[in-house]
């Protein structure tokens, strides 16, 4: 029988996934592999449960006016307004959510303060309390070590990368270190540029992580001129979804049309049909933008049908993107940030993989790929966010209308590398810190402090700077599907800045580049071995030398 490519892989998985489900195993290892995957689906649910409650559970209360001392109106009154949703007219809290904590760490000017909001943000897990994180970290990692094992596999990361591009600890880490080495030096240079703005403000103390944010700000604006304040009111989230769905239009020929007559799962919701430029079904697409008390924090796509053939009749997706934005206050709508932005066009990105599939087996259709690869077409869609074409079609003023004036383009363009150092070296030091959690060969207890300290200390994390995710709230890994894979967005990052070059060549628009972009990586799934589909699309294997250049660290 001679198969096609794609019912090659639909097998090749399904044999991969018999063994690796254990069922090759005797009746007494297949017992334990079941008890294993019970124990870990419990743990990962209880670590993000954990981490719900700490998030939650932490206010910070202000009641001066003078503790405000250089926050922006909008922060203010958004802290107003949850002040009053709590129950506390009149006074101003601030959470531990994203929106509500970095705009804090940003621009206040009370140090004591941002070090007790930012230090209740890097402890949650690790408080000792009911919500504890430490010892589920510890018996994660060492179940995951149990049934890699039992599979045949050293450690939890061979097991992991046996299915993904990288395919080995040992590329990944060469990977992650080659990038260190840039990313380390020029942190270095910016703590120290940072150091010397405390000492010229005779501030006569060393800067520290709960400071990064707030002297970054004022350095950026020193240099750039570049307030954040200054341009948030051109990015009204509604403006930002209608930009994002001009560039697919634009690239790929969609249309996106409002429905008002499907069900949706909470009232914040808003459903699109999407159709291709013949107007014909593409997919049901879903958007949930903002942050509340029931709900994960972070941004992710999925998609309550994936597409399929089945009985000749090609059955269309429904997507979904979540994300917790600014909220809109009674004065204001939604205002996001430069951050908020670039997520949400990376989200899309994950949406569109999901939307253009257009394969036979839903086993291998659009985001059923390598965690390594899944990145690529979210992380190439970040590409259009700040593009000065682009945001001439999206960025308006809430208020006037006005186009965002080239001055700012300006400003956002020059700025763009701006704090790559630190952007980068959290990043990496917490892909590190996974991976040496899951090259574990041995079962052992686990002091979770002492381990990430060590680990950090290896590869010389300055101290002004912390992980990304520490240990105790790193949700992609303990509660998510990222375990031995934060690494993934770097190394789509390969992909993403290599494959956006025929679109810096040849016109962000171009309509030969995006059919071939979608034809052969947006359509296929995991329909054929990714780097076949990569090679389709480029002609040759990703240079990582535009990953470096995207970031500043080599011309």
């Amino acid at each position: 029988m001679n198969l096609t490519t794609e019912q090659y892989r639909l097998l090749d998985n399904y044999y991969k996934g018999f063994v690796r489900s254990g069922s090759m195993l005797g009746e007494t290892e297949k017992n334990r592999l079941r008890e294993i995957n019970k124990e870990l689906s419990s743990l990962t649910l209880k670590f993000g449960n954990n981490l719900l409650k700490e998030t939650n559970g932490f206010k910070l209360v202000l009641e001066n006016q003078h503790d405000l001392a250089g926050l922006p109106e909008g922060v203010i009154a958004a802290a107003a307004e949850t002040a009053k949703k709590e129950g506390q007219d009149g006074k101003w809290v601030f959470t531990l959510q994203k929106p509500s904590w970095l705009p804090f760490l940003q621009y206040a000017e009370k140090r004591e303060l941002r070090e007790k909001l930012y230090k209740a943000m890097f402890n949650r897990g690790d408080n000792d309390n009911e919500n504890d994180n430490k010892k589920i970290i510890n018996d994660i990692v060492n179940l995951r070590i149990e049934k890699a094992q039992m599979l045949g596999y050293k450690t939890h990361a061979d097991f992991i990368l046996d299915e993904n591009m990288a395919k080995t600890a040992a590329n990944v880490y060469k990977l992650l270190n080659d990038v260190w080495k840039y990313a380390l030096p020029q942190a270095k240079k910016e703590a120290a540029e940072l150091q010397a703005m405390v000492d010229a403000e005779g501030g006569n103390f060393k800067i520290e992580s709960w400071d990064w944010w707030y002297y970054t700000e004022k350095l950026r604006l020193q240099k750039y001129a570049l307030n954040e304040e200054e341009i948030r009111p051109y990015f009204k989230m509604e403006n930002v979804r209608e930009g994002v769905f001009e560039v697919a239009n634009r690239l790929y020929g969609l249309n996106f049309k409002k429905l008002d007559n499907v069900p949706v799962y909470h009232p914040e919701v808003e459903a699109y049909e999407v159709l291709d430029a013949d107007g014909s079904h593409i997919s049901v697409f879903y958007t949930d933008y903002f942050p509340r008390s029931g709900k994960n924090a972070g941004a992710w796509m999925s998609s309550f049908r994936g597409q399929q053939i089945r009985n000749g009749e090609n059955i269309r997706p429904l997507v979904f993107n979540v994300g917790n934005f600014t909220r809109p206050t009674e004065t204001t709508p939604s205002l996001l940030t430069l951050d908020e932005v670039e997520t949400l066009f990376h989200e899309f990105g994950h949406g569109l993989h999901g939307m253009l599939s257009n394969v036979t087996y839903s086993g291998v259709s659009g985001t059923s790929v390598s965690r390594d690869f899944v990145e690529l077409p979210s992380q190439i869609m970040e590409h259009w966010a700040f593009h000065p074409e682009v945001l001439k079609l999206y960025a308006k003023h809430y208020q006037t209308g006005e186009v965002i004036p080239d001055s700012l383009i300006a400003k956002i363009d020059a700025a763009s590398k701006f704090n790559m150092g630190f952007t980068t070296t959290e990043f990496v030091a917490a892909a590190l810190l996974d991976m040496d959690y899951h090259t574990q060969s041995e079962r052992k207890n686990i002091d979770v402090r002492d381990f990430e300290k060590k680990s950090m200390e290896k590869i010389g994390l300055i101290s002004e700077i912390i992980p990304r995710y520490r240990s105790t709230y790193f949700s992609h890994i303990f509660s998510g599907g990222y375990s031995a894979g934060y690494y993934a967005y770097l190394w789509a990052e390969v992909l993403d800045a290599d494959a956006f070059q025929p679109f810096a060549e040849k016109g962000v628009f171009d309509k030969e580049t995006a059919a071939s972009f979608r034809e052969n990586i947006l359509s296929k799934g995991n329909s054929d071995d990714p780097m076949i589909l990569y090679k389709k699309y480029r002609g040759a294997e990703p240079n990582p030398i535009y990953l470096l250049k995207n970031r500043g660290f080599v011309q």
